[in-house]
């Protein structure tokens, strides 16, 4: 994806976030970004009058004219005596309610010129990551949703060919009270992806503010720590139910430490149980995967009181966001060039866009009843998806320029009819091109040229030029074309007489030349 695409849509992301009350650092972590990056997002937002949602007809090109119309330079970077990084990380880890922002704030009591807020968390970050130090993650209620799969995999026996299938096991976690969520998949591709994730929603009755996935490519088609690309599919269900997706460093597990510990449990207490028992179908093998979910959820602690299920029941669901009223409709992402016939490939089908947009680039939603077609981040076009079983190309008239729009106004019949009023050899003209043709649509561009003759000329001269076509067996446009430019539809044909002499008369009483020869 080009780069200033990828910035487009980081854009809108940033805004739809802080649409749904995320703070700046959350949305920074979200979207890979620096946090004075959002902060400057919102801020040249906020200088545009731009809310979110924005406009469905705002293309990406419209909304980098609104905020970048007039980019100052960027002032130069001061450089400060570095804060005391080894301190501030004791006091940290002394007290747990302690923030970098109080902290930052008793800095710049001491040091009123020194680094603005989010230079210094940046800074503490960089020197922390350098330190052998784990700084203990804490979770509010409701807030985050762990996923992931499993390692292991249970087999489903296949009672006609004997042969096992080896199903995935997703599993999700509550970061608060790591409540869990498991089920079993036919694998891990991005339908079967999608769908557990409604299911987890489902299970847990609401919708946390924050899902943490690892980077799988049903997740993150480009995994980067510093900027991943999520799939476009995902981010879809990301938006239909008002969630942000804060995906994992890649190669830090720290940041999914719920995540491993679920499904180390899940391991642990649902697939070893399972390892004795045959499996038939995905339902049966689910269904003995929801009673073992009850006793894991309801196991007790160990080292605290309670049950993940009472820690749930008391803290979690009641922060959990409602489900939205409408289910989530699953949708498959491409990006294509318009080709010159100005329709796109979807699904064994071709889908016709606005004709202005040939040789441009444009993304493809497909779902099982629509094909949308987006360019710029604007949707072009929308098509009830084609059922039929052979290839077929699905036009609306208006995508189409105003020639072809025209030269699709003659049918068949419209031609005939036009064909039978200009003359007899004309009609007959029509009739033997339309036969002679290997392929229908060849014969009526060549008849659509005959009727644009017989604007250019008389209809007496087309008339004329189609029987002389006909005598000569010439079933073409090329050669009516050619007999009335260089003039030749009144010229003698070959074997037949222009003036021919009248036949003798043949009679008893007309004595004829003989006659007169004798008597002389």
């Amino acid at each position: 994806m080009p780069e200033k695409a990828l910035s487009m849509r980081k854009i809108r992301e940033v805004l739809r976030l802080s649409a749904l009350g995320l703070a700046q650092q959350q949305i920074a972590h979200s979207c890979s970004i620096v946090q004075s990056t959002v902060h400057r997002y919102l801020k040249l937002a906020e200088a545009a009058q731009l809310r979110w949602p924005l406009p469905e007809d705002l293309s990406d090109q419209k909304l980098d004219e609104l905020l970048f119309g007039s980019r100052p330079a960027p002032p130069s970077r001061r450089h400060h005596a570095p804060p005391d990084f080894a301190a501030i990380h004791r006091e940290l880890e002394g007290h747990k309610d302690l923030t970098l922002e109080l902290l930052w704030q008793e800095y710049r009591q001491t040091h009123a010129d020194g680094y603005g807020y989010s230079r210094f968390c940046d800074l503490y970050r960089e020197w922390s990551r350098n330190q052998n130090f784990t700084l203990r993650q804490s979770h509010n209620p409701g807030e985050k949703l762990f996923v992931d799969y499993a390692g292991a995999t249970i087999p489903i026996h296949d009672r006609e060919t004997g042969e096992n299938h080896e199903a995935a096991i997703f599993v999700a976690a509550l970061g608060f009270s790591t409540y869990t969520f498991a089920e079993a998949t036919w694998s891990q591709q991005l339908p079967c992806w999608i769908g557990s994730h409604i299911r987890a929603f489902e299970y847990l009755g609401g919708v946390t503010r924050l899902v943490v996935p690892d980077n799988p490519k049903t997740a993150v088609t480009r995994a980067c720590r510093y900027e991943p690309d999520l799939n476009p599919t995902y981010n879809d269900m990301a938006r239909h139910y008002s969630v942000a997706v804060l995906p994992a460093r890649p190669r830090k597990p720290r940041d999914k430490a719920v995540a491993e510990n679920a499904v180390q449990l899940v391991q642990r207490w649902i697939v070893a149980a399972l390892r004795k028992r045959t499996f038939y179908s995905l339902a049966e093998l689910n269904q003995a995967i929801a009673q073992l979910l009850v006793r894991l959820n309801h196991k007790p602690f160990r080292k605290r009181e309670g049950t993940r299920a009472s820690l749930f029941a008391a803290f979690d669901q009641p922060s959990l966001r409602p489900l939205p009223a409408e289910h989530f409709e699953f949708g498959v992402w491409r990006a294509l060039k318009v080709d010159l016939d100005y329709h796109v490939p979807a699904a064994g089908h071709f889908y016709s866009v606005p004709y202005r947009l040939v040789g441009q680039k444009v993304d493809i939603r497909l779902t099982a009843a629509l094909v949308e077609i987006f360019h710029q981040g604007v949707r072009v076009a929308s098509h009830a998806r084609s059922l039929a079983t052979t290839e077929t190309a699905v036009t609306i008239a208006e995508h189409r320029p105003k020639a072809h729009q025209k030269y699709l106004e003659w049918t068949p019949s419209r031609l005939l009819s036009w064909a039978d009023a200009a003359g007899p050899r004309t009609a007959e003209l029509f009739r033997r091109i339309l036969a002679a043709k290997p392929h229908p649509e060849a014969g009526y561009r060549a008849c659509l040229g005959l009727v644009r003759l017989g604007g250019k000329y008389t209809i007496e001269r087309l008339e004329a030029a189609a029987g002389r076509a006909l005598h000569f067996g010439a079933y073409s446009f090329a050669s009516v074309d050619s007999i009335l430019r260089r003039h030749l539809e009144h010229e003698p044909l070959p074997g037949v007489a222009v003036n021919p002499q009248p036949a003798a008369i043949v009679h008893a009483n007309i004595r004829g030349a003989a006659y007169f020869d004798s008597i002389q």
